[in-house]
Order: structure tokens, then C-alpha cells, then sequence
């Protein structure tokens, strides 16, 4: 069985949705986490005082029309369905996101039709005489200067910490404006939230007899020798030992505040305004609402850049870390033995349906390469822009 046994480093979504797979494709699987539980970015856990399931990394819901991730994700959870609505406070005021019908009526105080709104956008937009170059240009071409500095500017500045004009363009073109009345956030054909959490989920996907975990575990370039294979789910400048410079992230603090009754109509707010310091509060229990909870928990959240000892969460992607993730990337195809599977090891953001399918499919290919005696890819293709989300829901 020696040249069956594949490791799997990280017992996150990717790393868990890999390991499940191989190990029902007959391979032995050992998968190491630093951690002391699994679930990685999307860790959940019951809060002590309150009762309350908590995201320990920010809120996540799972939202996606693919009928092969739904089916997988369901092996391992009851998938409740979820509505999830978010609020924007900007000026003073507060707005349903994202922009859509009720948000330009409100803002512009004028009773528009879904007609009359998008030629008023239209009326409103910036005018360049070239394509938009930059996410600030973006904006303004897209909505006008008063909804972009009142919905985006602020926030942006706040989220990523550099002037939006550094921004992509293409990151501002893939928010959504809606001329519609349906206040939910997500039109995705299921979306739901994991009854008893995400930890308990992917645990349960790691609960096979092909799958040894070792938590407390670091990853260790070392390790892969008495390995078969590799999956490495982490960031892709560690494994290479950062010999070309770190990769930069934008990390998040997070201020757990509790109480009684609800703090807030809807599971997350965000603050578009400089002048208030966190980007969005997130009240959990919204998030299970089939749950009765008297007392409340809320989370104030706030970006900032990525040390060295921090938890990195979003790539940021300016031209610098293209050049450099690029380096990166052309090392680890230049690797043998090993696949770079999920959002670290790929420098990207990744919604946790596409991590899912990614990883689905990453091990099918590395099962059809090892049985077939070939060796499997370093990865799936290129990364690419980031899909990095600005003034959203961002998972």
C-alpha cells in the first residue's frame, strides 16, 4: 500500500473535499493541520456563553448552482436553507445591498421603475474616453460619482488599504446591480447554511477509514517524501520557503461583542464611511434561524495588511503580487510529487463552491494520473486576477 498513501496538507474545505475523494478511490490518505480542529477559513464553533454558532473567520454561506457540489456537500451535512440579506450604512443612512432597485429609490429619493432606474444610472455614469483602467474608474463609470463614493470609495480604502485607483478594474465590474425588488443577496438555486456548522461538516467528510488526521501538525516539505503524492493547500509562498518575497494579504481582527435580544435586523452590516473603523458587523445568529437564541452575539470586523504571524485572508493582488504569484506559480508547475489545491496554495479568492468543484476535480485527476502510472498536474491552471470580493458579502 506504500505507493498508495498520499498527503494531504491542510484539513480545510479543499484539503477535506481532496482527502474524501482519494480515500473513496482506494488511496490511504494522511492529512496534517496546524490547527487543533479541522475546517481551516471556515472553522465554526459553538460560542460558550451564548449558545450561539459562531464563523470564526467571518461569515460563510454556502450559495451555488452546481448539482455535483450540492450533492457532495450533502453526503456530509444537513444543508438548511438560508436567505441571506446584507445592509450598507453610508452617510448616515442605511441601504439594502447589493445595489438594486430599493437602494436607488432610497438613495435618489425618486419612486423609480426598473426602467427609469437603469437610465438614471445610465444619465449618472462617468464618461471616459478610453476603458475604464482602474477599479475607481470603474465605479464611476458604472454607477455615477454619488453612488460610488457613497457605496464603494470609503470602503474600499478600508477593505484593501490603498487608494482604489491601484485596483483592478475587472474586480469593480463583477459587482452586481440589480433592478429588481428581491432583497436577497444571493440568486443562486441553493444556498444554505450547514446545520451543525462547517466544522462538523468537514469533519464528517474526514471520517473514513482510508483518512488518518494529525492535528497540531505544521506542513513539512520533508514529509512528502514518504508520500506517493502531494496536495498542499496553504499559502504557496511558504511551501517555497518565501525565497522570493511574501505575497500580500489583507488579514482581519475581529471584536466579539455580546448581549441580549438582536443587535441588528440582518446578518451583516456593512460601514462604507472612513470615519467608522470596521468594515461590517455580523450577527450569528441570523444564521440559524431555526435555532431560539434570547441573548445575541456580533462581530465588529476590520482589514488591515498581513504581518508575518497573521491569519491572511484576502490576496490583494496589485501588480506587484501578480508578478510575484506568478513566480510562484511557474515553481510549483515546475514541481513533481505535488498538486497546489484551494485559494492559498493558488493566490486566490475562492467562493466555497468553486474550492469545492476545484478540489473535486483535482482529485479525480490526480487518482486517473497515479492509476494510470502518469504524473499528476502541479494544479489546476494559472490563478489569474483575483476574485477578491469588494463591498460584499465576500464568501
Amino acid at each position: 500500500m506504500n505507493n498508495q498513501r498520499i498527503l494531504v496538507i491542510g484539513a480545510g474545505l479543499s484539503g477535506a473535499t481532496a482527502a474524501r475523494v482519494l480515500a473513496e478511490r482506494g488511496f490511504a490518505i494522511t492529512v496534517t493541520e496546524r490547527e487543533s480542529h479541522p475546517g481551516g477559513h471556515c472553522h465554526s464553533y459553538r460560542d460558550a456563553e451564548t449558545g450561539i454558532m459562531v464563523h470564526a473567520h467571518g461569515p460563510h454561506i454556502l450559495h451555488s448552482d452546481s448539482s455535483e457540489v450540492w450533492a457532495f456537500l450533502q453526503r456530509f451535512a444537513q444543508l438548511r436553507p438560508y436567505r441571506h440579506t446584507v445592509r450598507a450604512v453610508t452617510g448616515g443612512r442605511t441601504y439594502p445591498l447589493p445595489i438594486m432597485l430599493a437602494t436607488l429609490r432610497q438613495f435618489f429619493g425618486r419612486d423609480f421603475t426598473p426602467d427609469e432606474a437603469q437610465a438614471h444610472l445610465a444619465a449618472m455614469a462617468r464618461q471616459y474616453p478610453r476603458p475604464p483602467a482602474n477599479f475607481e474608474e470603474q465605479g464611476r463609470a458604472l454607477l455615477g460619482d454619488a453612488l460610488y463614493e457613497g457605496f464603494f470609495d470609503g470602503y474600499t480604502r478600508k477593505q484593501w488599504g490603498v487608494e482604489p485607483c491601484l485596483l483592478p478594474a475587472s474586480t469593480m465590474r463583477r459587482i452586481p446591480v440589480r433592478f429588481s425588488d428581491d432583497l436577497s443577496y444571493y440568486h443562486h438555486s441553493n444556498v444554505a447554511i450547514p446545520e451543525q456548522g462547517y466544522t462538523a461538516m468537514i469533519a464528517t467528510m474526514l471520517d473514513h477509514p482510508a483518512i488518518s488526521v494529525r492535528y497540531g501538525a505544521m506542513a513539512e516539505p520533508a514529509l512528502a517524501a514518504a508520500f506517493r503524492h502531494t496536495i498542499y493547500t496553504g499559502p504557496i509562498d511558504a511551501w517555497f520557503g518565501h525565497r522570493w518575497g511574501r505575497l500580500s494579504y489583507r488579514t482581519l481582527d475581529f471584536e466579539v461583542l455580546r448581549g441580549t435580544g438582536t443587535f441588528q435586523d440582518v446578518a451583516q452590516v456593512n460601514y462604507c464611511d472612513l470615519s467608522v473603523p470596521w468594515t461590517r458587523i455580523t450577527e450569528y445568529k441570523h444564521f440559524t434561524p431555526w435555532e431560539r437564541q434570547d441573548a445575541t452575539l456580533y462581530v465588529r470586523e476590520t482589514s488591515r495588511a498581513c504581518g508575518a504571524a497573521d491569519i491572511p485572508y484576502y490576496p490583494l493582488r496589485l501588480a506587484v503580487d501578480d508578478s510575484l504569484a506568478h513566480r510562484y506559480l511557474a515553481a510549483a508547475h515546475a514541481s513533481s510529487g505535488i498538486s497546489f489545491v484551494g485559494r492559498l496554495a493558488t493566490y486566490r479568492y475562492l467562493d466555497m463552491d468553486v474550492a469545492v468543484a476545484e478540489a473535486l476535480m483535482a482529485a479525480r485527476g490526480i487518482a486517473e494520473a497515479l492509476n494510470g502510472g502518469a504524473a499528476p498536474p502541479a494544479s489546476i491552471d494559472d490563478p489569474g486576477a483575483t476574485s477578491a470580493k469588494v463591498q460584499s458579502g465576500r464568501r
